[in-house]
Formats: structure tokens, C-alpha cells, sequence
């Protein structure tokens, strides 16, 4: 019986990897080109099988050095950089909404066969350099027994993780090693059926307040409203009392949050809606204005209304705030962080973003990190890709890229939740040099 409903599921598969146009021109920027919405019986969709490493290795730009700090993780999401040089990795994975439609069985089956198989470790894993030569010699468990741990932040002498159902708080002193005890609950975090299970997290600038993105339950409210209180959303929580409050909606899945450090704004990668094509809806990375509403559900970049969400609000969509920049549609942005000078010239002033890849395009996109240049505290021009080499050539994935982190020394930080490796990539002397004596 198991392998005759294996079979279905694989014609099926089949069948929908044929389906839809992937035209794909370029959708970067302020205002990229949105096509009319089309919608199949069923959307495409397509993933890259996994394929071990092997001898090869991500691609980084000329001037650049990639090394794996750590490998054999159990699905490494986000690393947060500790002050004395230390790396915390959040491992796990969550979620298991239960299944609505025939469409939705099928396209968690390709997006399972796009995935580590290795079991989540519900676990902080902390890496140390002992000695400053870029290898990670000492590596052990900082706190276990976590629920689907994702987001990280530091703050005022505690580390804060977000789960998949709540915020979190571990003391911690410089340079320790091991958690002196179960962390305190800080905050309930919205958990019942979790489709979108991830929970995003950054501290303002000042420690005051914690920011979590918080997924939608659905692609676009087919649960109905009910399921959607509390989603599609940042909250804004006191570090200290635990009180939150609705900072900014209309967010259909926040993955990733950071503070730009000169400007101290709020940026947010976001995730947006399936099935109307495989051009639309663009991810996207925005400043986050409070009380601001972006669109879910009712509306897209702006006012583009998605007839889909019923009973409409158009009000709603007069108020939706465009997005600043797309990344492209359906790339999967999962990772966020801001560069600095120490990362040379040509990427000191910019946004690294980890794309962990499309599953529903006949084409893939994705699988890769990329940089967005700034200017003046704002996005200009396109995305430049930074670090790829994630598929082989024939179309196969060694690597999912998910959180980044920039280390003021000079190093960006890539989890790797499909490899389960946490790469390191570093300038070399002369571009550091050349970036300091500019400064």
C-alpha cells in the first residue's frame, strides 16, 4: 500500500513539475515587473535533491575564503556571534500543520525530499576559536531540550531564543560554555498549528525591546481568519516584563530581523504568497515602520489585490505600504545581516541575505546568499550573488543557505541547513587592508 501511494505521489509530482511558464525576467529592486496572477490547477513545483559536498565547495567572489567551522549538525537555522569570538548555532525544525487540500500532501512531499534528513536537534550548539586561526576547535551543547529554537539575540547579559512557541531567556556571562540552568519564559509565542513555525529575532539597538517575526497559518487565510490572530506579523516585546504588542502587520512570513547599525531601522525579510504563478509575489527585504500594514492578505507590493482573500478589505489595501526591495519571487529568504567595512570595499556597506531556495518553480531560484548594496542608509542597485555554488551542475543541491551573520572582524557566517554545516567566509589581508585605510 505504502509504495503503491509512493507511486501516485511521484506521477503526480511528475506531472506538476510540467506544469506553469517560468518566463523569469529579473524582479530586483524598488519596483520589479509583476505579471498578471496565474493560477493552474496546480502550481509547479520542483526541488533540487540533496547531494553530499563531496570534494566540492560554495563559490565566493575573488579576494574571499570559504571554510566549514562545523559539519554533522542536526539542522542548523541561525547563529548568533557571542562577544568573545564564540558562535551560537540554533538547531531544529518545527511545524507540522496538518494538511488542508490534495495539493498541499503533494507539495509537502517534494519539499520533504528537498530536506536534510537528519532529525532537528532542538539544541543551541556553541563553536569556539580558542585560538584565532579561523578553526573551531572546541564545540559543545550550550542548552538542549528546546522546542524548534530559531531566532537569537543578546541582550544586556542574557541570549534570547525564540522556539516555535516561545521567547525565551538563558543568563549568560562572557566566554561561558554550557547554560548554568533552564532558561526562564519570557513571552508565549503564537503555536497552535503552525504553518509557518520559524520565529524571527532582534533586539533594538538600546536592549529596551525584542522584535519576533511571526508567520502567517496559511498561504493566503485558507484556514480562515481564526487561525490568522496573531500572525503575519512583528511584535514588539519589553526584554524585561515579558508585555508585547503588535509592532507592524500584514507580514506574510518575517523570517529574518536585524537593526541597520547607523540608522538604527528595523529591516525584515519577508516571504510572500504561492500559487498565482511562479513571478509572483516577490520575497523581500523593508524597513519596518511601526503600526505599518504591508498587504497579507489582501494585497500585494502595495495595492495589487489578491481576489483570493474573501471577504475583502479595501481599506485595508489602500493602506498597504510597498515593500523597498525584491529579491526576486519564491528565493525563500531565511537570513539577515548588515555588513561592515571589515568585509573589504565592494560588500562594506550592504545587506547579506541567505536565500534557501524555491519549490515551486519549474526553474529554481534561490540557493545561494546574495548582496544588496546600500547607499546613503537605502538599497541601491541589484542583488550581487556572494556566496553560490549550493547546486551542482546538474541541478542537485549540496547546501541550503538559511541564516547569516556578520562578524565584525571580518566574516560572514552561513548556516547550512541541508549539509548541516556552518561555513565561514573571510576577506583576505589586502581586501581588509584596502577597506581599513578607506575608513
Amino acid at each position: 500500500m505504502r509504495r503503491a501511494t509512493r507511486s501516485v505521489i511521484g506521477i503526480l509530482a511528475l506531472a506538476i513539475s510540467a506544469c506553469g511558464k517560468d518566463p523569469a525576467p529579473p524582479q530586483y529592486g524598488a519596483n520589479p515587473q509583476l505579471p498578471k496572477p496565474y493560477r493552474g490547477l496546480l502550481p509547479s513545483m520542483v526541488i533540487s535533491m540533496p547531494l553530499e559536498w563531496g570534494d566540492a565547495r560554495p563559490i565566493v567572489p575573488p579576494g574571499f575564503t570559504v571554510r566549514a567551522i562545523a559539519t554533522d549538525l542536526k539542522i542548523p537555522r541561525q547563529t548568533l556571534l557571542l562577544p568573545n569570538g564564540d558562535i551560537l548555532v540554533a538547531e531544529g525544525s518545527g511545524g507540522g500543520a496538518p494538511v488542508l487540500r490534495p495539493k498541499d500532501f503533494i507539495a509537502n512531499y517534494i519539499k520533504t525530499r528537498g530536506k536534510s534528513s537528519v532529525k532537528g536537534g532542538n539544541q543551541l550548539t556553541l563553536l569556539r576559536d580558542a585560538d584565532g586561526d579561523g578553526a573551531y576547535e572546541m564545540r559543545g551543547i550550550f542548552a538542549d531540550k528546546l522546542n524548534a529554537p530559531y531566532g537569537l539575540a543578546l541582550v544586556n547579559g542574557s541570549i534570547f531564543v525564540a522556539n516555535q512557541d516561545a521567547l525565551v531567556r538563558f543568563d549568560y556571562r562572557d566566554g561561558q560554555a554550557e547554560a548554568s540552568g533552564p532558561p526562564t519564559r519570557i513571552s508565549e509565542l503564537p503555536g497552535v498549528i503552525n504553518h509557518h513555525w520559524t520565529k524571527a529575532l532582534t533586539a533594538s539597538p538600546d536592549g529596551r525591546f525584542l522584535y519576533v517575526g511571526i508567520g502567517s497559518n496559511s498561504n493566503i487565510t485558507e484556514r480562515g481568519m481564526d487561525a490568522e490572530v496573531d500572525r503575519a506579523m512583528v511584535w514588539q516585546i519589553d526584554a524585561q516584563t515579558g508585555a508585547h504588542k503588535q509592532f507592524a502587520t500584514g507580514l506574510r512570513n518575517p523570517t529574518a530581523l536585524t537593526f541597520q547599525p547607523e540608522t538604527g531601522q528595523l529591516w525584515v525579510a519577508v516571504n510572500e504568497r504561492d500559487e498565482i504563478g511562479p513571478d509572483l509575489v516577490p520575497d523581500y527585504v523593508t524597513s519596518v515602520s511601526e503600526g505599518g500594514f504591508y498587504g497579507w492578505p489582501y494585497s500585494y507590493w502595495g495595492q495589487n489585490v489578491d481576489t483570493r482573500a474573501q471577504p475583502q478589505d479595501p481599506q485595508k489595501v489602500a493602506s498597504a505600504i510597498r515593500p523597498d526591495y525584491s529579491l526576486g519571487s519564491h528565493v525563500a529568504a531565511l537570513g539577515l545581516a548588515f555588513s561592515n567595512p571589515a568585509m573589504g570595499t565592494v560588500y562594506g556597506d550592504g545587506l547579506f541575505v541567505g536565500e534557501h531556495g524555491s519549490w515551486n518553480r519549474s526553474v529554481v531560484v534561490g540557493y545561494k546568499v546574495v548582496f544588496v548594496p546600500f547607499r546613503d542608509g537605502r538599497p541601491s542597485g541589484d542583488p550581487v550573488d556572494f556566496v553560490t555554488g549550493f547546486l551542482s551542475k546538474d541541478g542537485k543541491a549540496h547546501g541550503r543557505p538559511v541564516g547569516v551573520t556578520v562578524d565584525p572582524r571580518g566574516a560572514l557566517i552561513v548556516a547550512d541547513d541541508l549539509s548541516n554545516t556552518v561555513w565561514r567566509i573571510t576577506p583576505d589581508q589586502s581586501q581588509s587592508a584596502t577597506a581599513q585605510n578607506r575608513d
